[in-house]
């Protein structure tokens, strides 16, 4: 037990003090074992408000920080977070339901190596060539210098999702941090804790006071209070386009700066000239990877007739053979969902899907487990773009397949949806495979592949989001840009 985690639970993290919370404590629940994880707080709106505050007063000092000054706390912390990788991997497993392997490696260590890299100091200002003015204020040409300064935004509420309670966190605070901007950190209710933990590396790190805050809770008022407080300058927000289409609402009142990336429903085109492998592989991926629960899987499937029966038998088989299971079991693959209420929902569309004609190829039972949050790797075959669960993003380890017939129906059902985040083509046509994802409505597109570059723009279309971010992007996301202008 540390000296922020008191015997009756977890405390705030507020104006760089440890502040036991106003409206008590509330059980965090291991999804795997429906065991208690620990208690967590929840702020009252005044404890928001004085979060807010403090990262208000903290903001001047901190942004006159230099860059390098910056970057050396964020090398200590993300050492920090290294140094304690078993121990902060546990309590993510325990939280989410996450697999060990996943939780140590996509979870905690990603988030050390977001903070790593960041804290490779970046160019802040950069200097434009003269600019000749045809016609200047006195009647002749003038010729005038010009500096493009990025300065931070200020003040920057961050709203994470309880699928990645490190590396999400950490992609967020730490190129806010690096461009001078102070934060409040609102992690989703599910699993705060390791939240509580990044904040704590984070103050051993060297953080000033009051730059980093943390305030949790069940209410939706600690979300609203830490949108609307006059405090904040910027919302960076993981989470459903509902709640994005909320925050926006609020932001737009006070002309606040957002980033937002919200929901998807990735569309995976694969071609009858396909490495169908290579597809199975990938797409199988929604399965197994955070048991379904991330925004960028390819959970819509545009098969064409040629390779279709095919596709459809092998992505039976890779989810039949997966292990369903014990997050700490080394050979577990598919974890629970993070609720009994997700797993309701998750079940719901499964059987809605059966009802408007849907054929369940695999799965859509409940896995013969004594207890925890667990739904079957499900494939959903024979779907039309009409159905909900060819439509709606069902956050679970459900995979939707649709037929085309040719190029031009492919594209247009892939962008025949609401979402745009990331897409997928499979092709061994590599030339037609870039001119599709050309075509697709998304943020993103990969080709013969479900990778990341880490450095690649972050971000969706339409109502899959706002802003970009992710390697230099995330730089300029938490910046804003000033001109400064003079004679030359």
């Amino acid at each position: 037990m540390t000296a922020q985690v008191a015997a009756e639970g977890q405390r705030l993290f507020i104006g760089g003090a440890w502040v036991e919370p106003d409206g008590g404590h509330y059980e965090v629940v291991d999804p795997a074992t429906e065991q208690t994880v620990g208690r967590a707080p929840e702020a009252s709106r005044d404890q928001v408000r004085a979060a807010c505050a403090a990262a208000r007063e903290a903001f001047g000092p901190w942004s006159r920080t230099t860059p390098e000054e910056r970057a050396a706390i964020l090398a200590r912390a993300a050492g920090i977070i290294g140094g304690n990788l078993e121990s902060y991997a546990d309590l993510a497993r325990a939280e989410t339901g996450a697999t060990t392997a996943t939780a140590r490696r996509m979870q905690v260590g990603v988030a050390a190596a977001r903070f790593r890299r960041y804290a490779r100091v970046e160019p802040a200002e950069w200097a434009i060539p003269p600019q000749i003015n045809e016609a200047g204020p006195m009647g002749r040409a003038a010729v005038m210098g010009a500096l493009a300064v990025r300065q931070p935004v200020g003040v920057v509420t961050c709203i994470t999702s309880y699928n990645n309670p490190w590396a999400n966190p950490a992609g967020k605070v730490a190129p806010a941090l690096a461009m001078g901007n102070t934060v409040v950190v609102k992690p989703a209710p599910q699993d705060p804790l390791s939240v509580y933990r990044m904040a704590e590396a984070l103050e051993a790190a060297g953080v000033p006071r009051g730059v980093v805050n943390v305030v949790s809770g069940r209410s939706v008022e600690v979300g609203e209070q830490a949108v609307s407080s006059p405090d904040v300058d910027m919302v960076s927000f993981t989470g459903s386009t509902a709640v994005g289409q909320r925050i926006a609402e609020v932001c737009g009142r006070g002309m606040k700066r957002q980033l937002m990336e919200l929901g998807g429903k990735g569309a995976a085109l694969v071609f009858d000239d396909a490495d169908v492998g290579s597809a199975v592989a990938g797409i199988g991926t929604t399965f197994s990877f955070y048991s379904g629960q991330i925004c960028t899987a390819p959970t819509r499937v545009l098969a064409q007739r040629g390779v279709y029966d095919r596709l459809v038998e092998q992505l039976a088989g890779y989810a039949r053979r997966l292990k369903v299971g014990a997050p700490s079991e080394p050979e577990t693959v598919v974890g629970p969902v993070i609720s009994a209420a997700h797993r309701d929902r998750v079940e719901s569309y499964v059987e809605l899907g059966r009802k408007d004609g849907a054929v369940v190829v695999t799965g859509g039972e409940r896995p013969p487990l004594d207890r925890g949050f667990y739904v079957s790797p499900t494939l959903l075959a024979d779907c039309t773009n009409d159905m909900r669960v060819a439509r709606e993003e069902i956050f679970g380890p459900v995979v939707s397949v649709l037929p085309f017939e040719e190029e031009e129906e492919a594209v247009e059902l892939a962008n025949d949806t609401d979402y745009g985040l990331i897409d997928y083509v499979w092709s061994g046509d590599v030339a037609r495979a870039f001119r599709v994802a050309r075509r697709l409505r998304a943020g993103g597109v990969g080709v013969n592949t479900v990778g990341r570059n880490m450095e690649a723009p972050f971000g969706g279309f339409k109502r899959s989001g706002v802003g970009r971010d992710v390697g230099s992007y995330a730089l300029h996301a938490y910046s804003e840009v000033q001109a400064i202008v003079w004679p030359g």
